[in-house]
């Protein structure tokens, strides 16, 4: 069992980083921002997925799972059109309703499951904060030749190419950052191409749930299969 002393030096500074690095990302999107609403509510889903990089500060699952993770399930719903309070973000009310608590959500999930396992969390996090954060923003502003996978779910080449592009090209320095040896090329080509398949076939919102928690279980299944 852990001590105090090492709950404060590992997994206390962990939690404090996630709070800060968000609160400060919170702060600047609803109030530098604030006449941009949507831009921050994109910019805040591609900065958030940099909490990958405070993943090895954790010494516990529970602290990474109870008190850094979950409670973000809570504050992210609480500022939803869905909530029951009266207390709407303006990052929540541009895009999806959702998309933010769904998010915090992957990110629990995520750390209950495969926390002996940081780059499956940071790699499923990554797709769906970097790859598909990325792909929102190609394909709002560049898509040119839209497709349907499903009749309610129209997606662009342009933004599916760069959600493909940016998770594989991604994948290679998460695991150079924790020091995990690297897999077949296939495998990352095929992780790399499910998620942009999830992406493509999931409806808006649901995406933040679907893709990291699906894309982290393939890269893990493969992985550990060809072991």
């Amino acid at each position: 069992m852990l001590s105090n002393a090492s709950f404060i030096s590992g997994d206390m500074i962990g939690v404090l980083s996630v709070y800060i690095y968000v609160g400060l990302l919170l702060l600047l999107c609803t109030v530098a921002l604030k006449e941009r609403p949507f831009f921050g509510r994109k910019f805040l889903h591609f900065m958030v997925g940099n909490i990958i990089f405070l993943l090895p500060l954790f010494d516990t699952r529970r602290a990474m799972v109870l008190y850094a993770a979950f409670p973000f399930v809570i504050l992210t719903f609480l500022i939803s059109e869905s909530s029951p309070l009266e207390i709407t973000s303006k990052l929540s009310s541009k895009g999806h309703d959702l998309g933010l608590f769904y998010y915090a959500i992957s990110w629990t999930v995520l750390a209950f499951f495969f926390f002996e396992t940081p780059e499956v969390i940071a790699i499923g996090i990554a797709a769906m904060s970097y790859g598909d954060g990325m792909a929102g923003y190609v394909g709002k502003k560049y898509g040119k030749y839209k497709f349907s996978l499903l009749p309610s779910c129209e997606k662009s080449l342009e933004g599916s190419m760069t959600m493909f592009v940016t998770t594989f090209a991604v994948i290679p320095f998460i695991l150079l950052y924790f020091g995990v040896n690297m897999p077949a090329l296939y495998v990352i080509f095929v992780v790399s191409l499910s998620a942009t398949v999830i992406e493509a076939v999931i409806g808006r919102g649901f995406d933040n749930l679907t893709i990291a928690i699906l894309t982290a279980i393939i890269y893990y299944t493969m992985v550990h299969s060809v072991v």
